[in-house]
């Protein structure tokens, strides 16, 4: 079973769940190591799901209802275009992370939901010292985006290719992130 299918039945059995599920057990039923739930409860949450810890194992907390995470690639100039392309078509902009093989995920919340949010953000960017997360995996990096509708986030990966901001994944990479878009005709 692949990373993600194993990821996705994990949710499942979270979200079937009537209380906690242990680790063990969802190593178990899973057929891995209980490190390997760790490690997929961790990269679930990079991805935005709200999942919980408690003593007597993990429970799902409630997530947005349409949203999908996007992988991209593109060079400081074309961070506004980004970032405009996605709340232009109504899609918010949850948090920015990338995937560094040593440092694993860093994700930063940005909530951004209009232009002016987007232009709030770079001026503080070009203000400070620091650069843009994506710099530090040279300009590869995820955005979780929240939406109203599925359609939306569709219209967002529709642009997001045509603009070639859509990246792929590499081998060392743990899940796909993103869905790929239908056969073009």
């Amino acid at each position: 079973m692949s990373g993600e299918k194993r990821r996705e039945k994990m949710l499942a059995i979270l979200r079937n769940a009537k209380q906690p599920v242990s680790g063990t057990l969802l190593a178990k039923q899973l057929g891995v190591s209980r490190q390997v739930v760790v490690q997929d409860i961790a990269l679930l949450r990079a991805g935005k799901q709200e999942i919980i810890s408690t003593c007597r194992g993990y429970l799902i907390g409630n997530t947005p209802p349409y949203q999908r995470i996007f992988k991209v690639h593109h060079s400081d100039e074309e961070i506004e275009k980004e970032l405009n392309l996605f709340v232009d078509f109504g899609g918010r902009v949850e948090d920015v992370f990338i995937y560094h093989r040593i440092y694993d995920v860093i994700r930063v919340e940005m909530g951004l939901k209009s232009r002016r949010d987007v232009k709030r953000y770079l001026e503080e960017l070009k203000n400070g010292v620091s650069r843009s997360l994506k710099n530090i995996t040279d300009g590869y990096h995820y955005h979780t985006i929240t939406a109203e509708t599925e359609e939306i986030l569709d219209q967002i990966q529709e642009e997001l290719q045509k603009h070639g901001f859509l990246a792929e994944l590499r081998d060392y990479e743990p899940v796909d992130f993103w869905k790929k878009l239908p056969q073009e005709e």
